[in-house]
């Protein structure tokens, strides 16, 4: 018998550079298509699914900006790369069958609907996917800023962060061998001792909230459900 979800809605954060694969570039096809079957299989167990995709691997704002881009039109270029990416996304969902909605900070209404809290709440108890693109709409803030700001105002209960290790570190375990991996950390941990979770915005809105984020590996086959119903996967973020 399959074991039942832990949560109920979820709001689950993608990196750009995720969907890139191998290719380093772009949207890996192949990627896609693990993603949305993923996403699908969870979807089946009832669960409410929000998501928030970066665009790195498109158009990152920060590193045009560090090149002498002005910084805010570099963040509005990133923030339709995640549109991109959005719409690649639920193409993959709505051919295996799952009712997508994607909606935008910024004003698109040709491609995506604009970001309206009582509609994205109504499309999740529905059962349909929603895809938030385009960050917050503004400039200065991050996707996991936007991932976070998100799944607080729809009611999450829990912020996901789907990434390329199985946890958080001391140290980057890609680098260094004796890596120790931390199976669950406070909040104040994580800002005290400058952890890559997630920025510190994002962070301190989780604390200040009391919003629980799980960071797990998205590589490995079901972990997504795996985390949903209750499997101890990578490391939980909380208050104590």
């Amino acid at each position: 018998m399959a074991a039942a979800p832990r949560y109920k809605r979820i709001l689950l954060k993608l990196s750009g550079e995720a969907l890139q694969g191998a290719q380093g570039y772009g949207v890996d096809a192949e990627v896609l298509r693990t993603i949305a079957e993923e996403v699908k299989d969870v979807v089946a167990l009832g669960v409410e699914v929000a998501l928030v995709i970066g665009g790195g691997n498109i158009f990152r704002g920060l590193s045009a900006a560090a090149s002498g881009m002005d910084r805010a039109s570099a963040d509005y270029m990133g923030m339709l790369a995640t549109v991109m990416n959005s719409l690649a996304l639920q193409d993959a969902l709505e051919q295996r069958g799952v009712y997508t909605r994607v909606m935008s900070a910024i004003e698109m209404k040709e491609v995506a609907e604009p970001y309206i809290r009582r509609r994205a709440t109504r499309h999740l108890e529905k059962g349909r996917v929603v895809i938030f693109a385009a960050g917050t709409g503004n400039p200065y803030f991050t996707t996991d800023t936007a991932a976070a700001l998100r799944a607080m105002e729809v009611h999450a209960d829990v912020l996901m962060k789907a990434t390329k290790v199985d946890g958080v570190y001391d140290k980057d375990p890609h680098k260094h061998k004796d890596a120790v991996r931390y199976a669950r950390l406070t909040y104040l941990d994580v800002l005290a001792r400058g952890l890559n979770v997630m920025d510190s915005t994002a962070i301190s809105l989780c604390k200040e909230n009391s919003l629980p984020i799980l960071v797990f590996n998205m590589l490995g086959r079901d972990n997504i459900r795996r985390v949903v119903c209750g499997e101890e996967l990578g490391t939980l973020v909380c208050a104590e």
